[in-house]
C-alpha cells in the first residue's frame, strides 16, 4: 500500500455578518465554505481540500504561506 502524502494549507478564516464562519484556501482558487463552528468549518473546509484536489490537479508547493497583515483606510 503506498503511503499517503501530506500536504499542509493556508486558511484564511472570518466572520460574516451573519455569525457565520467563512473559510477560503488561497492556493486553491474557488476553494471555500462556511460553518455555523470553528469545528465544524475546519472539517469541511478539510473536506473541500480533498475534494478540489481530486479534480484539479494544481502544482502544489509552489508558493508558500508568508502571513496576514491588517491594513486600515479610510473610507
Amino acid at each position: 500500500m503506498a503511503k499517503s502524502k501530506k500536504i499542509r494549507f493556508a486558511v484564511v478564516i472570518e466572520r460574516d455578518e451573519d455569525g457565520y464562519y467563512v473559510a477560503d484556501v488561497p492556493a486553491l482558487k474557488g476553494c471555500h465554505t462556511q460553518a455555523r463552528s470553528l469545528d465544524g468549518l475546519m472539517k469541511r473546509i478539510k473536506e473541500a481540500i480533498e475534494l478540489y484536489l481530486e479534480v484539479e490537479h494544481p502544482e502544489i508547493g509552489k508558493s508558500e504561506f508568508v502571513g496576514l497583515q491588517e491594513v486600515e483606510v479610510s473610507v
